[in-house]
């Protein structure tokens, strides 16, 4: 039989508290012993266990510093690293005439002035004798009546600070600026075709350069409608489009980086003979004199003009013969050139090399170098596959 419980009655204020100690520390490992069971439960059934939180830094910062231990003292003074646009002299009150005078004392204060500014610009008018009358041209940056300023602010507010249109417009009309929501509007998305191009150079310029790149894309929204974003770069670039289509024929298009040739050379024949497009086709390209083709909708009409549109063979004549193009394209340009693609596998990334690619547990990789297909290594190949790992 268990051992009777005990009663408190008549106990003194001694034999309470070590009776209150005991209680604790028995609670305290029963709750210790109840959380093991519980994390050893888990690891049976497969779960996670509990998390191992690290320390707070906090307490880290209580602590006294040990004996020995330099401290860390002041950082240096900032004013060196600041650009001083206006120096005022303050003049002390109430001197002695018998005062001597021992320079200055220095007190730098930074302040930002966020305030409109309008500029009213007189554009001379001149009337030749031939009738023709001639306007100043209007200085750089200065395309309406908003000014360069005014639209980079607007920017960054939008895009980097996370503001919205309704509190923006509040913003900028509580400073002064005199906009309406249609206009703000407009500066946010006309006019920035420079921002386009300056990201197709950066895509571009990678893909000249780049040893390796990884490639990866995701669904997105754009226009109230399901899109895929695709991501291409490394640790010096990255570039993020959003398109319509998540296929092989779109990737082929954004490695061309803005570029819409059509080119049909050996690069792009070596594609189609290794997609298994049927040799009519085939030599129907090759036979034709014309071999490169400005856009698609050019490149589409000489594939009508040869007949192949109307072909319902597998695969598709159309497709195989427009991805051969585009890859004809990216060769001719000199992208991709030795370069390591690095994909977790899906299909519409398998452009870049016919036997070459390296397994992983995550994925596989491809060089763009032997021809225009990938296959993953087999597990007797493994000294080939760590060496695409090597130049990853």
């Amino acid at each position: 039989m268990g051992e009777s419980p005990r009663t408190v009655d008549g106990l003194g204020l001694e034999e309470l508290k070590s009776l209150l100690v005991q209680a604790l520390e028995d609670a305290a490992r029963l709750r210790a012993e109840n959380d093991a069971l519980r994390e050893e439960m888990a690891r049976l059934k497969g779960l996670n266990g509990r998390p191992k939180l690290k320390p707070s830094g906090m307490e880290k910062a209580t602590e006294t510093p040990a004996k020995g231990m330099r401290k860390i003292g002041r950082r240096g003074a900032k004013r060196s690293k600041l650009t001083i646009h206006e120096t005022r002299t303050i003049k002390a009150k109430n001197v002695p005439a018998d005062a001597r005078f021992k320079g200055y004392e220095e007190f730098v204060v930074q302040d930002l002035i966020v305030r409109p500014l309008t500029v009213l610009y007189r554009r001379e008018r001149w009337l030749m004798p031939s009738g023709e009358t001639v306007v100043a041209p209007l200085p750089a940056g200065i395309a309406n009546h908003f000014g360069p300023e005014l639209k980079r602010f607007v920017l960054a507010q939008y895009h980097q600070g996370q503001t919205t249109i309704p509190r923006l417009l509040a913003l900028l009309q509580d400073l002064g600026v005199d906009l309406s929501k249609r206009q703000l509007v407009r500066l946010l998305i006309e006019g920035h075709d420079a921002f386009l191009d300056e990201a197709r150079e950066v895509l571009r310029t990678g893909l000249d350069v780049a040893s390796w790149i990884t490639v990866d894309d995701t669904g997105a929204r754009h226009k109230a409608q399901n899109g895929v974003c695709t991501h291409i770069g490394n640790d010096q670039f990255a570039a993020f489009v959003t398109t319509r289509s998540k296929s092989r024929l779109n990737f082929l298009e954004l490695l061309n980086a803005g570029d819409t040739t059509h080119l049909v050379n050996a690069a792009g024949l070596g594609y189609m003979r290794e997609r298994n497009l049927s040799g009519t086709v085939i030599a129907l390209l090759s036979a034709h004199a014309d071999k490169r083709f400005a856009d698609r909708a050019a490149w589409t009409a000489h594939l009508d003009a040869l007949g192949i549109t109307t072909l319902a063979v597998h695969p598709d004549p159309v497709c195989i013969a427009t991805e051969g193009a585009l890859w004809g394209s990216i060769v001719a340009q000199g992208l991709l050139e030795s370069t390591v693609i690095v994909s977790d596998g899906a299909g519409q990334f398998d452009v870049a090399s016919m036997r070459g690619a390296g397994c992983t547990r995550k994925g596989w990789c491809t060089s763009s170098t032997p021809s225009p297909r990938t296959a993953a290594w087999p597990r007797r190949r493994s000294g080939a596959a760590s060496g695409y790992s090597t130049l990853i």
